[in-house]
C-alpha cells in the first residue's frame, strides 16, 4: 500500500508531525544509549585484547555489557531506571535532569539528543516525503548524531559506526538513490584518501598526529553516499566550522591552542548539510552527480 506523505501532511499536519517526532524521540533514546555504552564496550574489548595479546588471563566479567543489558540505570547509584523515568524528554524534564535516588546530575547530552533526533527525524521526513531516499537519509541521521557526541565526549569515531555507514552509502547507490554506483565508489576511495595523505603531510611537518583514522573513514562514507563531486564542498564547509569553533575556544580558554579538538563532528554536520543543499551547490558550480 502506497504512503501519501504529502497527503497526511495537508490533512492532519499536527499529527502526522507529531506521530514522526514521537518516532524520532524514540530512536534518540537508544542512541543515548549507544552513545554511552559504546565507547565503555570498545574499552572492555580493548583490555580484553591486551590480556590475550600478553597470555593472561582477563578478568571475569561482573555482568554482561551490551547495548542491551543490563536494564538501563544510574551510572552512580545503579539504581535501575523506571520506566516512566526513561520516556523521551518527559522523562528528563520530570526527574529535573537528576537521579531521582541519588540525585547525581543526568547529563544535559540525554536530552539534546532526543530533542535533536525529533527535530532532524521530522524534517527527513517532511523534505523527502515517500520517496526512496526517506529511509536511508533516517538511517544516516540517526548514526551521524550517535557519532557526534562519541567523537565529542571521546574524540573517537568507532568502526562500528564508519565502517557500516561506508557499505550503507555505496548499497543505496546501486540503484542511483542518490549518485551513480560508480561515483560513490571513487567517492569512498578518494574521501578516505585525501584525508590520509593530508594527514601524513601534516604529520611529517608537525611531527604530530593532525586526525585520526575514524576521521578518514567518515570522510569516505559521505563520498560513498554523495559522490567524490561532493568531498570538496563538505571539506571546506567542516574545515571553516571547525576553524571557527576552535578560535572561540581558545580565545574564551575553553581550549588551548596545543589541546586537539574533534574534527569528526564537523565533517558529519557538512556532509549531512550536503545532504540536502549540495546538489543545489554543484549545480551553481556547474557540475552534477
Amino acid at each position: 500500500m502506497d504512503i501519501n506523505i504529502a497527503g497526511m501532511i495537508t490533512t492532519n499536519p499536527l499529527i502526522f508531525i507529531i506521530s514522526v517526532g514521537i518516532v524520532g524521540c524514540i530512536v534518540g533514546s537508544f542512541l543515548n544509549v549507544v552513545i554511552y555504552r559504546l565507547p565503555i564496550i570498545l574499552k572492555n574489548e580493548y583490555k580484553k585484547d591486551c590480556f590475550e595479546y600478553f597470555h593472561q588471563m582477563s578478568p571475569a566479567e561482573s555482568c554482561k555489557f551490551n547495548l542491551i543489558t543490563p536494564h538501563s540505570h544510574c551510572p552512580n547509584c545503579k539504581t535501575p531506571i523506571l520506566w516512566w523515568q526513561n520516556i523521551p524528554i518527559i522523562g528528563y524534564i520530570m526527574l529535573g535532569g537528576k537521579c531521582a535516588y541519588c540525585k547525581t546530575h543526568i547529563p544535559w547530552r540525554y536530552i539534546v539528543v532526543e530533542i535533536l533526533s525529533c527535530i532532524t527525524t521530522v524534517f527527513v521526513v517532511v523534505y523527502f516525503g515517500a520517496g526512496v531516499k526517506t529511509l536511508p537519509m533516517l538511517i544516516l541521521t540517526w548514526t551521524l548524531i550517535a557519532a557526534i557526541f562519541i567523537d565529542f565526549e571521546h574524540q573517537l569515531l568507532p568502526d562500528y559506526i564508519t565502517i557500516p555507514l561506508i557499505w550503507v552509502g555505496l548499497v543505496t547507490n546501486v540503484s542511483y538513490t542518490f549518485v551513480s554506483p560508480s561515483s560513490a565508489i571513487i567517492g569512498a576511495i578518494s574521501g578516505y584518501l585525501s584525508l590520509w595523505i593530508i594527514a601524513r603531510v601534516f604529520k611529517l611537518v608537525r611531527k604530530v598526529d593532525g586526525m585520526g583514522y575514524g576521521d578518514f573513514k567518515l570522510f569516505a562514507a559521505f563520498g560513498a553516499w554523495l559522490g567524490w563531486q561532493m568531498l570538496p564542498i563538505i571539506i571546506l564547509v567542516a574545515s571553516l566550522a571547525g576553524v571557527i569553533v576552535g578560535i572561540i575556544l581558545v580565545i574564551s580558554k575553553k581550549l588551548k591552542f596545543s589541546e586537539p579538538l574533534s574534527f569528526g563532528p564537523y565533517i558529519a554536520i557538512a556532509g549531512w548539510l550536503a545532504c540536502f543543499w549540495g546538489p543545489q551547490v554543484l549545480n551553481l558550480l556547474g557540475h552534477s552527480n
